[in-house]
């Protein structure tokens, strides 16, 4: 019997892969949401393996995959890629050509080849911020040729701040293909963010923090992501917005990330 973790992103759809697991007699540990402190114990007392589902948020399955590398203590432990469209399992896989994928009909056999013949020497693939080192502000931010921006409680400064933009963007009050929210209090944090979820379908919607020294009003990366999770969004990347502000990434729950 293996000691497996399960990581999906949608509780009914994760059924069946639970089901076919534990038929096959192994204890699958499995929650929909995502969080450090999971990261944490899993280092302390990691799985036999990690199934990852790609097809829901394959970007977020990736990452997680990557930060696994990262550690010595997950390193070693096989990582098995279960579905997901074609071009973000070719993403996948150019990262982490060492892991096992596969399709549901194949889950089983799969597991048993990927558990038997971990790499020796796992692939460990460039993390997520080192991986965006030279890229410009704007580029980490998704801003793009043509693109309105919405800045929400920025200071003068910040269309400046954001350094060199592409070519035609304009800064717009409201309906911007990119939205930049600026937070300051942890008291109006969840008036701010529930005011701004149903945009997360319709903009790229960064909740953003003052960071290290200039931090103020108790707001924290990880208030942020919390608030935003209990209020039905999901963030997927994080960004250094300035040398002041850092930003998350957030979409609705029931979205694909790209």
């Amino acid at each position: 019997m293996l000691r497996l973790r399960l990581i999906h992103w949608n509780a009914a759809e994760a059924a069946p892969y639970l089901s076919v697991l534990k038929e096959a007699g192994h204890r699958v540990e499995y929650s929909p949401e995502f969080s450090p402190q999971l990261m944490r114990e899993w280092r302390t007392a990691p799985p036999d393996a990690f199934v990852i589902d790609l097809s829901r948020r394959a970007s977020h399955g990736r990452e997680i995959a990557i930060a696994l590398r990262q550690s010595k203590a997950t390193r070693s432990i096989p990582l098995l890629f279960c579905e997901g469209e074609e071009e973000k399992v070719a993403k996948t896989r150019a990262l982490l050509p060492d892991a096992a994928f596969c399709t549901f009909s194949r889950l089983k056999s799969t597991l048993r080849i990927a558990t038997r013949s971990a790499p020796k020497v796992p692939m460990v693939p460039v993390a997520m911020m080192d991986r965006y080192a030279g890229r410009t502000t704007a580029q980490k931010l998704g801003i793009r040729s043509g693109d309105a921006v919405t800045l929400l409680d920025a200071g003068r400064d910040m269309p400046a701040a954001l350094g060199e933009l592409p070519e035609g963007v304009t800064f717009v009050e409201t309906g911007g293909a990119v939205t930049l929210c600026f937070v300051t209090d942890a008291h109006e944090l969840r008036r701010q963010i529930s005011s701004l979820r149903s945009l997360a379908a319709q903009t790229k919607l960064w909740i953003c923090w003052k960071k290290g020294k200039s931090a103020e009003g108790g707001v924290t990366e990880r208030l942020v992501r919390e608030t935003g999770i209990a209020l039905g969004l999901v963030d997927y990347k994080i960004c250094s917005v300035s040398e002041v502000w850092s930003g998350l990434l957030f979409a609705a729950k029931a979205a694909k990330a790209k």
